[in-house]
């Protein structure tokens, strides 16, 4: 493992920030972000584009699960984003850039793109934009999509860059994927063009030849997703160095 991540694998990382919905704090929102800072925890937040081109901190392709309105979050521009409400709370849908702001680099921050295997970079070059500002913070960038880890090799060679993966991709979001695809992308079979600085690996796969040979054989950190029983928790203690976790407190 390289001194320099270090930081990355010191204190665990709370899945989309330390949110409890049942206390109106909810995934990647500024109070789940804020409520991990004031337990010292990482935060791994997720990333989308919206219509005028600006990087948004949210998860679903949608908007209908976490809000009151309909349709895709890209159909929006970040204006009208920000004005959105997330349910059950009084936060509203960060653009990235402010989210970083609000962390100011007290926590280590994960940003995972989201991707719909499709080739459009636009959210990538976006990404690595923003975060150029923020260069002293402790901020590691990562997705499902080796070609987004490819193009952050070449766009931001500076900004650690991970590659997040499974065994099997049965998912519905990979329902558009080929079988040979599928296979490559568990066996890791795009790492000599993505190089990968760490892997975030399911936490019931952890034990598998791909990141127990990236871990013990090339030194990358591993990290494990997304760990929220006694028993994964055991697993990823045993097998990785680090979690994202959610649903209790480290």
């Amino acid at each position: 493992m390289g001194a320099d991540l270090g930081w990355l694998v010191a204190r665990p990382i709370a899945h989309r920030g330390l949110h409890d919905r049942a206390a109106g704090v909810i995934e990647n929102s500024p109070s789940a972000a804020i409520a991990a800072i004031a337990g010292g925890f990482g935060i791994e937040c997720d990333v989308q584009l919206t219509a005028d081109g600006e990087a948004v901190v949210f998860h679903d392709f949608g908007l209908d699960r976490l809000t009151a309105e309909t349709g895709a979050v890209v159909a929006r521009k970040a204006a009208e984003l920000s004005a959105i409400t997330l349910k059950g709370s009084s936060d509203r849908i960060p653009t990235l850039s402010a989210f970083l702001d609000l962390v100011g680099g007290r926590v280590p921050l994960v940003i995972e793109i989201k991707s719909r295997f499709d080739d459009d970079l636009a959210l990538t070059r976006r990404t690595v934009e923003v975060v150029a500002g923020y260069e002293a913070h402790p901020i590691v960038i990562k997705s499902f999509d080796p070609a987004i880890v490819t193009a952050l090799r070449r766009l931001a060679p500076a900004i650690p860059r991970g590659i997040v993966a499974m065994n099997a991709y049965d998912y519905s979001d990979y329902d558009s994927l080929s079988p040979q695809r599928k296979h490559a992308l568990a066996n890791l079979l795009h790492f000599a063009e993505s190089r990968p600085d760490f892997l975030s690996w399911k936490v019931s796969d952890l034990d598998s030849a791909a990141p127990y040979l990236c871990r013990n054989a090339l030194g990358l950190p591993l990290m494990s997703w997304t760990v929220r029983t006694p028993q994964e928790r055991q697993k990823a203690a045993s097998w990785a160095d680090q979690m994202v976790f959610e649903g209790f407190r480290p």
